[in-house]
């Protein structure tokens, strides 16, 4: 079969294909022209549905673009005054922004209406190009309490609820490479209805420190906080904390050790509310624990829980090894509180009336000012050298006729404060 021959076989069957309409007449003209033309049934359909040798592709035009330069430059400064938000969440706040938009940019009829119109795909196409996402691994230094753990019931079972005022709580190091010494932590909390965030910083992982912080933000909140939800760390599971929740009426419950899931909703926000804002540098002054608590009380407060959209999981639909997630509508979480009705009224106008005398863009630069600020004060990773020692040093107790003790003892004895950051086993083969 020569070239030629093939040649005109292919265009031959390529008319008679493209005059075919019924699926089952393709069919047979594809079982043939495989059989003829000895080739794979793929590249046949790429042959017959694609242009025939020997004629050039006609060039795709070109589709010109709707929205315009300004427009998109207008949406990457309100993504980037945002905190990067998702695309879905993106188009909440271009609608809750606007007012501050239209005053900043001085829009015209034209560029209002294209940002109220685009959709979260085209912003996510047009955006695409700014897009860098840092993927770290946080390492965490949580140890589970001891005591109390029976008292405190385990919740497996899934938020169904109606009220606000349950909350998840966890705790955040800002230890950066080291986990020795004193440091700063962030007790975060998050309620579960209206996804309202309040945080705390404090020195250690003390106990009294954390129900104090705890205390703090529960009066802080425009809602009565009715139920708590832990993790198994010592500074939450303790008899403070527990007879805190008695005398004040909180229901009081812990999730199950080393499942993270059960606590899925304050990890999410650890990450976004939390290790997004400080990083991953080491906090252990006071200096920089007050900075990081009057931005956690003031303008972060305000600008996520109010200016901030959020969207919330409504089911999962399982499609054989694929699950698509359902979202609800992008609402702030003050937008949530007010439609649950729940909320302290006094409180809410108080707030409300404070946060509508800032304007988004200008909170997002102060933020961003008082966190180089932050940055300024984080401290370097400590490193902790091994002090030049003698023999005499691990001088080990001997009997005074006998020798020294074998070296296994030295296993059962205390350790020196200077050797606990080494292996034992290795100080034993150095020595």
């Amino acid at each position: 079969m020569g070239s030629q021959w093939k040649w005109g076989y292919m265009k031959t069957m390529y008319v008679r294909y493209s005059k075919v309409k019924s699926r089952k007449e393709k069919s047979s003209i594809l079982d043939e022209f495989c059989r003829t033309y000895d080739c794979h049934r793929k590249h046949a359909l790429r042959l017959l549905n694609g242009q025939p040798l020997g004629e050039t592709k006609p060039v795709p035009k070109k589709r010109n673009p709707i929205y315009t330069n300004r427009v998109i430059s207008i949406i990457e400064k309100v993504w980037e005054a945002s905190g990067y938000l998702w695309s879905k969440r993106l188009k909440s706040a271009i609608v809750l922004w606007m007012p501050w938009i239209q005053e900043r940019f001085k829009l015209t009829p034209q560029e209002q209406a294209q940002l109220l119109s685009i959709s979260p795909a085209q912003m996510d196409r047009r955006l695409k190009s700014k897009k860098q996402w840092i993927r770290k691994q946080v390492y965490g230094s949580t140890r589970p309490g001891a005591i109390l753990k029976h008292q405190i019931p385990v919740k497996t079972d899934s938020w169904n609820i109606r009220l606000p005022g349950y909350v998840e709580t966890d705790l955040v190091s800002h230890c950066g490479g080291s986990a020795s010494g004193d440091f700063a932590h962030t007790v975060n909390w998050t309620d579960i209805l209206t996804q309202w965030v309040e945080r705390r910083a404090v020195m250690g992982k003390g106990q009294l420190a954390v129900l104090q912080a705890l205390a703090s933000m529960r009066h802080s909140m425009p809602f009565d906080l009715r139920g708590l939800d832990s993790d198994n760390g010592s500074e939450f599971i303790n008899f403070h904390l527990f007879q805190y929740c008695l005398d004040n009426k909180i229901q009081f419950t812990r999730s199950r050790p080393y499942k993270k899931d059960d606590n899925a909703h304050i990890e999410q926000k650890n990450w976004t509310h939390v290790r997004q804002i400080l990083g991953y540098l080491r906090y252990d002054t006071l200096e920089a624990i007050s900075a990081i608590n009057h931005i956690y009380m003031h303008e972060l407060r305000i600008f996520q829980n109010y200016f901030q959209p959020s969207v919330k999981l409504i089911k999962k639909i399982r499609t054989g090894s694929k699950v698509k997630k359902v979202f609800d509508t992008p609402k702030t979480p003050f937008q949530r509180l007010v439609a649950s009705g729940k909320g302290r009224a006094h409180d809410i106008k108080v707030f409300h009336a404070l946060a509508q005398q800032f304007n988004p863009f200008d909170l997002s630069s102060i933020i961003e000012e008082k966190l180089d600020a932050i940055y300024s004060l984080a401290s370097k990773t400590p490193r902790k050298l091994l002090p030049q020692y003698r023999h005499s040093a691990f001088a080990l107790p001997s009997s005074s006729n006998g020798p020294v003790l074998p070296l296994d003892i030295l296993s059962k004895s205390p350790v020196p404060e200077y050797l606990k950051i080494y292996d034992k086993e290795k100080a034993l083969q150095t020595w």
